[in-house]
């Protein structure tokens, strides 16, 4: 059955600990690739593999691992699934104010105030923070009551004092102020998730939300500061470079097995968004690889 809205996901914290703390090996955390949001911030770390995810608006391709910080209630799917072939993940969920209200205005916690009210948008770390932190986040996990908190709270001071990162919707998605936009966009999302590789028209998507195509396009540029075209064509390119890194198939074939039914469209719109053709993407890619 296919999922028409967001699921909540209901977390309760480890026994003895103010948070929880997760580690799923290989694609055991399958739940991850629902559409699914909850109250509580999530730090997740995707030791190896690659795979798509989507944060919010944001569709993204990432390789050799991830290191993501999604906000209270930031809708996300697709981090790891059979197909990312990662070594493991570790999740970590706790509330806003899961140390009290208090401590949060402390002078001392002043950044990672910041972070955290930053993760709204959703935050994703670059390749030396990721390094830097996974003997650290693996440490964490193994460790108990307290310790396993101040280990917590230093992984937490890295990433508020980074400057290797990357905002993924900042300032401009607004999902989590109505339950009822939460309810009608990701009924979109889950559309262009389970249909991008076919043709989407604006009367399908318009009918799905219930509006009329211009109130739709003004409704969904407001929301997700995108067009309907750009957003559909995002999740197409972002599988297509998957597809170039990962299977052994000609660029035509991975024009119109991505949603493309025109190959100097496909090549103009992956140029827009990368900057690079098709072809100089994978050579570049099995580069780095080798």
């Amino acid at each position: 059955m296919k999922q028409t809205s967001p699921t909540y996901e209901a977390v309760n914290p480890n026994i003895g600990s103010s948070f929880s703390c997760f580690k799923f090996l290989q694609n055991e955390n399958l739940k991850s690739n629902f559409w699914h949001y909850h109250p509580e911030i999530e730090l997740v770390f995707v030791g190896g593999g690659s795979g798509k995810r989507q944060i919010g608006s944001t569709i993204s391709y990432f390789t050799k691992g991830d290191l993501v910080l999604i906000g209270s209630n930031l809708p996300h799917c697709g981090l790891t699934n059979e197909n990312t072939r990662n070594e493991y993940e570790i999740v970590v969920q706790f509330l806003p104010d899961f140390l009290g209200a208090h401590i949060w205005k402390t002078p001392e916690m002043k950044k990672i105030t910041n972070l955290l009210d930053a993760s709204k948008g959703g935050i994703v770390f670059g390749e030396s923070v990721k390094k830097s932190l996974e003997s650290k986040i693996l440490e964490m996990y193994e460790a108990t009551s307290l310790d396993k908190l101040i280990k917590f709270l230093e992984i937490l001071n890295v990433l508020a004092n980074t400057e290797d990162f990357k905002i993924l919707n900042a300032g401009n998605f607004y999902i989590q102020t109505q339950v009822e936009d939460n309810e009608r966009i990701n009924l979109i999302f889950n559309h262009v998730k389970n249909k991008f590789k076919e043709q989407i028209t604006l009367e399908e998507v318009a009918n799905l939300a219930n509006m009329t195509e211009p109130s739709f396009c003004r409704y969904f540029k407001k929301i997700t500061n995108k067009t309907f075209t750009q957003f559909v064509n995002e999740y197409r390119i972002i599988h297509s470079m998957k597809l170039l890194a990962e299977k052994p198939l000609s660029i035509n074939e991975i024009c119109y097995e991505s949603g493309f039914n025109n190959f100097s469209y496909f090549n103009k719109t992956f140029k827009e968004y990368t900057q690079k053709s098709p072809s100089q993407y994978r050579k570049e890619f099995k580069n780095i690889i080798e």
